[in-house]
């Protein structure tokens, strides 16, 4: 959109990678600073946001805000008497969706989306994951196995913890620590094993822990032969990747439960202590089927061949704003001509 004319103005959070994403792709930003992890400091936090963007609206005069079910955007628009599309794909994000849609004009969601958020929903055939691993856009670097000391064939697993510190993430513990360890010693059996985590892991697990640049990661997920592990967005990537993939949490997501029973790419478990331990038994049965990548790559081809290109769709809903919304709302199919 830049190469066509179009202006950004990106403000992003501190938070974990997504500033060091930036960087290395040469964005120019605005931090809002890293948020808060109690109750209190994430009220305190949005006023600070709220005033910030608004702050910075008004220098800049954007003619939409675009985010992804962002709160302090929906303010800002509002604020600024400027339109607000959202994307959004989290179910479980109550919070949030109190906070953000009164104060926002369009609504995008997938088609496997759980939860009617009003009028303003526009549906489309696709998960958000799309946007940037669509066979399109992303082409993997295998040079990351040489990042990693695995040789091009050698098995090897990726397992992702989360911090559970978002709003939607309240009540929340994931996996017991006991089982983590458990699933580790398990795992390391069968394939090499590391881990990305949000927060920082207990000494026994240290020695798992993934060191390569960021932007790799894709490509990470791409080679590896299976993801276990608590991230929804990690495990919706790897079925887009054509690799296996469990998912642990209570609420589950729409996308991951099509994922799992539309195309076969994702298997999901609650975080009971039973179902931990059938998702680790369901994780080394995985790991010992021969061939799996290959089965999950003609899985993933099926997915593609149905699933349309959310970044051609995105570019032409922006550009082609409120228009496009009527058009998606008289005939959804003309999704498909992206």
């Amino acid at each position: 959109m830049e190469i066509k004319g179009h202006e950004f103005f990106l403000v992003a959070r501190q938070k974990n990678i997504i500033q060091t994403l930036l960087d290395k792709y040469n964005f120019n930003y605005i931090s809002r600073g890293p948020g808060s992890v109690n109750i209190l400091g994430k009220l305190l936090y949005i006023l600070k946001a709220d005033i910030q963007l608004f702050t910075l609206a008004r220098k800049f005069k954007p003619d939409l805000f675009l985010s992804f079910g962002s709160l302090y955007a929906a303010h800002a628009a509002k604020l600024s008497n400027v339109p607000h599309i959202a994307f959004d794909d989290t179910e479980s994000a109550k919070i949030g969706h109190m906070l953000y849609v009164p104060f926002t004009n369009t609504i995008c969601v997938p088609s496997c989306f759980k939860k009617y958020l009003g009028e303003k929903q526009v549906i489309f055939n696709g998960y958000m994951e799309l946007c940037y691993l669509h066979p399109n856009y992303f082409t993997p670097d295998i040079s990351v196995l040489d990042l990693l000391n695995v040789k091009k064939g050698e098995k090897y697993m990726v397992i992702r913890f989360v911090s559970w510190q978002a709003f939607h993430d309240i009540g929340h513990k994931g996996i017991s620590l006991n089982n983590k360890i458990k699933a580790v010693k398990e795992f390391s059996k069968y394939v090499k094993v590391f881990i990305s985590s949000e927060k920082e892991l207990p000494e026994d697990l240290k020695q798992y822990q993934i060191t390569i640049p960021p932007e790799m990661m894709h490509s990470v997920l791409y080679y590896a032969t299976f993801l276990y592990g608590e991230s929804a967005t990690m495990a919706s990537e790897c079925a887009v990747l054509g690799t296996p993939a469990i998912f642990i949490d209570n609420e589950g997501r729409g996308y991951t439960d099509e994922e799992e029973k539309k195309y076969g790419l994702v298997f999901n478990f609650t975080e009971s202590m039973e179902d931990q331990e059938l998702s680790i038994r369901k994780a080394v049965e995985s790991l010992k089927t021969p061939n799996i990548k290959k089965v999950w790559q003609k899985k993933r081809d099926k997915m593609l061949s149905e699933k349309i290109d959310v970044t051609a769709f995105m570019v032409w809903l922006v550009e082609n704003y409120p228009e496009s919304v009527r058009i998606m709302k008289e005939n959804p199919d003309y999704q498909f001509n992206f």
